[in-house]
């Protein structure tokens, strides 16, 4: 069987600590075991353990972390969950989507984190900017609100649905040349940005807005690990010339 081990669950500062262990036991009904806990508002605790009915394992074993770069700095692909908007144009997966392409990524032993936001106003803008893809569940327009563990709930339901697919008819996953993890990227971030000051190109005092434009030029193109090698020797040798 497809092993689910390399796939992330990120909860972002969640506030209620019952609502860890829903999403815990929503997990583990599903098959996966990684939660991955950012900068919690409450650390678990024994309501967590309590409805998680079972899975209070998953909790117990948690990854806790300050910030969602390290939450997912180890991964390949990265899909943040949110209300779908036509105004913000970017990569985006319908939740059966998404449940195939992270059993493709799997496959290919690529790890993958799927992020959740905040109960009351989900990822910020920045955080939505780090994923490759942005996933929606299509609820009812006239009643959409979702519990945050009913979210995880559908979405590893997907993921399952695509895996039992996979083994009832096996297929080759999908060849994709090989990406760079999460980390490997902010350190590209970073010499760009050092490179444009150095050059001009961007106010040493005012970077953010260019470089949030790159970035998101950047992650919408989902560039390769072969990409990313040429670019960083480009900015190498801009840097020779300085």
């Amino acid at each position: 069987m497809l092993s689910l081990t390399n796939i992330k669950i990120v909860l972002i500062e969640t506030s209620h600590t019952g609502n860890m262990g829903s999403a815990a036991r929503a997990m583990k009904t599903m098959g996966l075991s990684q939660l991955c806990l950012v900068n919690p508002i409450i650390k678990p605790d024994s309501q967590s353990i309590s409805l998680a009915a079972g899975a209070s394992d998953i909790i117990k074993n948690a990854q806790i972390v300050s910030s969602m770069q390290e939450a997912i700095a180890d991964c390949e692909l990265v899909i943040g969950t949110s209300a779908r908007s036509r105004h913000l144009q970017w990569p985006h997966l319908e939740a059966y989507e998404s449940g195939d392409k992270i059993i493709n990524e799997v496959q290919q032993g690529h790890k993958v984190a799927l992020v959740f936001g905040r109960e009351r106003v989900g990822l910020t803008n920045d955080e939505l900017q780090k994923c490759h893809y942005h996933v929606s569940i299509p609820a009812n327009p006239d009643y959409s609100s979702l519990n945050l563990a009913m979210s995880v709930q559908v979405l590893c339901y997907e993921i399952r649905r695509a895996m039992l697919l996979r083994i009832d008819h096996p297929k080759q996953p999908i060849e994709e040349n090989a990406y760079p993890k999460d980390i490997d990227l902010e350190r590209f971030y970073q010499h760009l940005e050092q490179c444009l000051i150095k050059t001009g190109f961007i106010n040493i005092h005012h970077p953010g807005q260019i470089m949030s434009r790159l970035r998101r030029l950047f992650t919408r193109a989902r560039i390769e690990q072969q990409e990313l090698n040429i670019l960083r020797g480009i900015l190498t040798s801009i840097d020779k010339q300085q």
